[in-house]
């Protein structure tokens, strides 16, 4: 059966409407682009841990006199067997408030000459993926041993101040 030219343009043509039509609609229903919102990124850095207080310029405290330094952590640990060896701090640290496993620890210390000068300061950390320190540690179940030597080692210290800006347990 032919058609003739007339014949398919009235059977065409409908379908070119309804395809007007349906263009037509989805289009007038669409938002235009000034409306469209964009999701935007924040291009900041991730929030850092708080700044860590520097230390004193100078203490009054007595030859071989070790502080814990108040501060968010203190609570929740206990920190005994501290003495001075030499250029060199040592002790245990125990988490008190439960018992689990220290993931992450910085404990920061700031020494200190016999007439109270702040003679440089040091960091021992430890992680559950190994540690970074100032010294060997052995970790225990009643705790964790730390070190820390004052720069340089040859220094006479006197006196150390700690504080303990990171812990992190299970």
């Amino acid at each position: 059966m032919k058609r003739t030219a007339a014949a398919r343009a009235a059977v065409s043509a409908p379908l070119v409407i309804a395809a007007v039509l349906v263009t037509a609609a989805v289009t007038a229903c669409a938002p235009s682009p000034a409306t469209i919102a964009t999701p935007t990124v924040n291009s900041t850095a991730a929030p850092s841990p708080a700044p860590v207080a520097a230390p004193a310029a100078s203490v009054a405290a007595g030859p071989g006199e070790i502080r814990l330094a108040p501060g968010p952590f203190t609570d929740r640990v206990a920190v005994t067997a501290t003495r001075l060896d030499g250029p060199t701090v040592r002790g245990k640290l125990a988490v008190t408030t439960e018992v689990s496993e220290i993931l992450a620890l910085e404990v920061h210390a700031a020494f200190y000459d016999s007439t109270g000068n702040l003679l440089g300061t040091a960091i021992f950390q430890h992680s559950d993926e190994g540690h970074a320190a100032a010294g060997p540690h052995t970790p225990h179940d009643d705790g964790l041993d730390f070190e820390i030597t004052a720069p340089p080692a040859t220094a006479t210290v006197s006196a150390a101040v700690l504080s303990i800006p990171v812990l992190v347990n299970e």
